[in-house]
């Protein structure tokens, strides 16, 4: 199998696109809060606005944008609006992500339902708890960019055939994230669960939004069917690697790197990568140990660091590895299948990206 390599060329490529996706996604938001007169809802998208542009990779964008300039000449960037969309709707899940896992913190900063609790507090209202507050207006904030999302199909210099083909993939990415939520939030009170179960969870949860955002850039690229399944298998394969990997850096990454605590996904009792595999490898004592922590509703953090001690003696980092390898070496597959036909500096990307996700560390 291939070693993780070069990540230059995805590097680059991000800083050449990047700020212009930045750019388009600010555009959208400045027309919106334009749009609106009332005090408070030109606050609400301006922070709206403050929470997307404060972080973030942009990898869904940028593999749109890829995908169409791979089998496209055209050297015109106007595919840059229909490829924003799906960071919008990705943005919309980890707003309301951070309301069930009741995260304080995304990407360093406040999470978006956070704000508005501190909104609460520091404008001392008296009506509803800050929690509450806080919470109905992330939910508001979630399904605002989820519709906002929806914005990039509609106003774009495409045609509409072309467009609504897009927002069909963009509805079938939502549909699955939110199935991939339910699977999760029904297993957070299994310790009976198989890899295949969390494959399924994940592969619903992250993959299909990461493969849905290639195959919209697909699309708008006119390309023919018979690639559309490598462009497919290594999109699915690119995001099951991501979340393993995510997994890993949730318990053991640097924080600092991350812009997360490594304890979060402990005291939720996140079934990740290294927890299944825990359960279905430690010693029956170890095993009814981690159990009986997990299954609290308060886990202290001495208890955290006894869980990760469990993690380390059963040394489930290194098999969450071994599987983003497994998973790893199929998306390289796919890609091999489309080396020369589609452009050498997109398939550099594709290839450097894969690699940048798999070894990560933040």
């Amino acid at each position: 199998m291939k070693e993780y390599s070069n990540i230059m060329n995805f590097v680059e490529y991000s800083k050449q696109y990047k700020p212009k996706i930045n750019q388009v996604i600010g555009s959208i938001y400045k027309k919106k809060i334009e749009s609106v007169e009332n005090k408070f809802l030109k606050e609400y998208y301006t922070e709206l606005q403050s929470y997307f542009l404060a972080g973030g990779k942009r990898i869904r964008p940028l593999l749109c944008v890829a995908t169409y300039k791979a089998f496209s000449d055209t050297k015109d960037d106007n595919i840059l609006t229909p490829c924003v969309g799906t960071e919008f709707l990705h943005n919309a899940s980890l707003i309301h992500d951070d309301i069930i896992d009741n995260d304080e913190i995304r990407r360093g900063e406040p999470s978006f339902h956070y704000r508005y609790r501190q909104y609460h507090q520091n404008y001392n209202l008296k009506r509803m708890k800050a929690e509450d507050f806080g919470t109905s207006i992330g939910i508001i904030g979630g399904d605002s960019a989820f519709f906002l999302g929806l914005e990039a199909y509609i106003d774009n210099k495409f045609n509409s055939n072309y467009n609504i083909e897009a927002v069909d993939l963009y509805k079938q990415a939502f549909i699955e994230i939110a199935n991939g939520v339910l699977i999760e939030t029904d297993i957070v009170n299994k310790t009976d669960l198989t890899m295949d179960d969390y494959i399924q969870m994940i592969s619903l949860k992250t993959g299909a939004l990461i493969e849905k955002s290639i195959l919209i850039g697909a699309v708008y690229a006119h390309v023919e069917e018979k690639y559309l399944k490598f462009l497919s298998t290594y999109g699915m394969n690119l995001g099951i690697i991501f979340q393993i990997i995510d997994d890993i850096l949730g318990t053991f990454g640097n924080e600092k790197k991350t812009g997360k605590p490594t304890d979060s996904d402990i005291k939720e009792g996140k079934k990740t990568c290294l927890l299944i595999e825990a359960l279905n490898t430690l010693p029956d004592e170890s095993r009814n140990k981690l159990i009986s922590i997990i299954e609290k509703q308060d886990i202290t953090d001495e208890e955290v660091e006894k869980v990760k001690e469990l993690f380390k003696e059963s040394k489930v980092d290194v098999s969450c590895r071994d599987l983003a390898k497994s998973y790893y070496k199929e998306a390289v597959e796919a890609l091999d299948r489309l080396k020369g036909v589609i452009h050498e500096e997109e398939f550099e990307f594709f290839e450097t990206l894969l690699n940048f996700v798999a070894e990560r560390e933040y």
